[in-house]
C-alpha cells in the first residue's frame, strides 16, 4: 500500500528537535519539583566528595630515543651501514656496556663510546661553495690532489661531506654538509632533485641534437635523457642550458660526446633550488634557515 504523506526533511528534523526539547523541559520540571532530589544535583555531590586519584607518570615509549647507527652517524664517524658493521663487531659501549642490537636506542644522558672514545651528536652544518676548476669532490684522495674540503676546512669544527659530486674541470654550485640523511634524500633518483649546468662546446649545437638529447641517449646505466635544453639568450650558438636530474658520473660530457661534441666548459648554476648568485669562484657561505628548510621540504 502506497503512503500518499510527504515529508519534508528539514521541517520533520525541527520537528523532532523541538519534540525533544519539550520532553526534557518536562522532565526538568518534574526532577525540579519541592520535595524531590534532584539527580543532577546528586551527581554534582558525589563528584565533589569522589576520591582524588593523582595521575601516575607517562611510561616512556618504544620510540623515544635514538637509533643507535643514526647516533654514530650524526656523530660523523661513519655512515649508518658501516655503524651497523661496528655494532655487530662489538666495538659501541653505551654506558659501559657493550652493545650488539641493531635497533637499541640511545636515551637522552647516555654516554656512547666508539671504540673506547666518547661520541655525540654534531650540530647540522650547510656549506654552499662555488667551486673552482682544479678540486675533486671526494673527502681523501691517494695522489694529493686538491679537493674541496680544502676550500671549506674553516667553515665547520666538524667534517664535512659533498653532496654528489662534480668532477675535477667542472665549475659551480656544490653542496657540503654532515647531515647523512639530508645528503641520501638529495642523491637518490627517486627525488629527482633539479640541477641547471652552462655548457660551452666547441661548436654550434643543432637543433636537432636538441631532439636526441630530449628524446635519450643509451648508455651502459641506462637511458639518459635531458629534461629541459636551449640556447642561452645574448651568447654564442655553441654556448646552451641543460636542465637535468640524474647524476650519472660525468654524464653531461658523455651524452655530449656521443653525439660528436666536446665540453670546453661546464658550469653548474643551480642545485635542488639553490645558486651561486653574489658567491665568487672558490668561496663559500652557510646556507640560511629558510634554504635549509626548502631542501628538507624536497
Amino acid at each position: 500500500m502506497k503512503n500518499n504523506k510527504s515529508y519534508d526533511r528539514r521541517g520533520s528534523g525541527r520537528n523532532e528537535k523541538s519534540h525533544k526539547k519539550e520532553y526534557f523541559k518536562a522532565n526538568d520540571k518534574k526532577e525540579n519539583k519541592p520535595g524531590k532530589k534532584n539527580k543532577f544535583e546528586d551527581k554534582k555531590r558525589f563528584a565533589s566528595t569522589a576520591p582524588f586519584r593523582k595521575r601516575l607518570p607517562k611510561t616512556p615509549k618504544e620510540n623515544d630515543g635514538t637509533r643507535l647507527n643514526k647516533y654514530i652517524a650524526n656523530s660523523g664517524v661513519c655512515s649508518r651501514r658501516e655503524a651497523d658493521i661496528f655494532i655487530q663487531n662489538g666495538v659501541v659501549e653505551v654506558n659501559g656496556k657493550i652493545i650488539t642490537e641493531f635497533g637499541y636506542k640511545v636515551q637522552p644522558g647516555d654516554e656512547v663510546f666508539f671504540d673506547g672514545r666518547y661520541i655525540r651528536p654534531e650540530k647540522n652544518v650547510y656549506v654552499l661553495l662555488n667551486k673552482p676548476k682544479g678540486y675533486i669532490s671526494t673527502t681523501k684522495d691517494e695522489k694529493a690532489r686538491k679537493t674541496v674540503l680544502d676550500l671549506v676546512a674553516n667553515a665547520s669544527p666538524y667534517r664535512l661531506y659533498p653532496v654528489g659530486r662534480l668532477d675535477r674541470q667542472t665549475t659551480g654550485v656544490l653542496l657540503l654538509t654532515n647531515d647523512g640523511d639530508l645528503t641520501k634524500k638529495l642523491t637518490h633518483p627517486s627525488h629527482e632533485v633539479k640541477k641547471i649546468y652552462h655548457v660551452t662546446l666547441n661548436k654550434k649545437v643543432s637543433v636537432e641534437d636538441f631532439g636526441k638529447l630530449l628524446e635519450g641517449l643509451r648508455f651502459e646505466e641506462g637511458v639518459a635523457k635531458v629534461d629541459k635544453i636551449s640556447y642561452i639568450e645574448g651568447a654564442p650558438k655553441n654556448e646552451v642550458g641543460v636542465e637535468i636530474h640524474i647524476g650519472w658520473n660525468r654524464i653531461i660530457r658523455r651524452m655530449f660526446e656521443r653525439l660528436g661534441y666536446e665540453v670546453e666548459k661546464l658550469d653548474r648554476v643551480m642545485f635542488a633550488g639553490l645558486t651561486k648568485k653574489a658567491l665568487k669562484r672558490g668561496y663559500w657561505r652557510i646556507l640560511t634557515d629558510l634554504e635549509v628548510n626548502t631542501l628538507k621540504m624536497l
